[in-house]
């Protein structure tokens, strides 16, 4: 982050180099600072710092802080951030399944405020569900396909930019798109998210809350996992959202009684050996 913003200083106003100025001299003391004080010592307005933060590739104040967090502790390794070259495999493979498990601890946590409810009866209500996905969210989107198909509702997984940017221009207000995004940055994701929302298609999202695409979704599971993706895989963003679209695939299901039950039993039925 301190790099991008360093690179990103001769395309910034005078009023956000004087931010940027600021933060690259206390990066540490930054990620303790509020709007208001960031503000304060540049010399500078709150909408100003807003808009700082958005010029060097954030969707918002506490996505940058959260990068800028990121980005002081950058790990040694780009295997993974919690580990280094010093661990033991027995080390390595325990802080590995330590993350993964606060991932999912965290999301818990906030499942209160998580729009379940809202998502299930929307997919419910859709012709088909269309998952989208690039890189390891790509990866995400065809797990959800495979499991959400069986509930005996048509659905595809788009995982290119292409095919997903052409199945967002022929949508239709039936269509529900679910798109997989930690940093809800892709272009094409989020240009597909607001065409297919200009054509009145249902958006569901999951990505961090202050991103783009949080900002055109209908629906948005804004989790913020902290995770740099410009280090390494994705991965316990990635396992949280796989655990979320199961759950909501087990929702849609008891939303679908009895039907989503006799699809179920027949597709499992046809696999059954001997």
């Amino acid at each position: 982050m301190l790099q991008r913003i360093k690179q990103g200083l001769p395309q910034l106003s005078r009023a956000e180099r004087r931010v940027a100025s600021w933060v690259l001299a206390h990066p540490r003391q930054t990620t303790q600072a509020s709007v208001a004080d960031i503000a304060r010592f540049a010399n500078t307005s709150q909408p100003t710092v807003i808009r700082f933060c958005r010029s060097v590739g954030s969707g918002g104040f506490r996505e940058f802080k959260l990068r800028l967090v990121e980005s002081l502790s950058q790990p040694a390794s780009y295997v993974h951030r919690d580990v280094s070259s010093e661990d033991s495999i027995g080390d390595a493979v325990t802080k590995v399944l330590d993350s993964s498990i606060l991932a999912l601890q965290e999301m818990r946590s906030l499942l209160g405020s998580l729009p379940c409810d809202e998502a299930v009866s929307r997919m419910a209500e859709g012709r088909q569900l269309i998952f989208s996905g690039l890189g390891a969210s790509a990866e995400v989107a065809r797990d959800a396909r495979q499991k959400f198909f069986r509930l005996g509702i048509p659905c595809m997984a788009a995982t290119d930019s292409p095919t997903i940017l052409q199945t967002a221009a022929i949508a239709t207000p039936e269509d529900v798109f679910v798109f997989v995004s930690h940093t809800g940055r892709w272009p094409a994701i989020t240009e597909a998210a607001s065409i297919a929302r200009g054509r009145g298609a249902t958006v569901i999202a999951l990505a961090g809350p202050e991103s783009g695409l949080a900002a055109i979704a209908t629906v948005c599971f804004g989790m913020l996992v902290p995770e740099d993706t410009s280090i390494y895989t994705p991965m316990s963003s990635r396992l949280a959202h796989l655990a979320l679209l199961d759950a909501l695939q087990v929702a849609l299901a008891i939303r679908l009684g009895a039907v989503a039950e006799a699809n179920l039993r027949a597709s499992k039925r046809v696999l059954a050996i001997g």
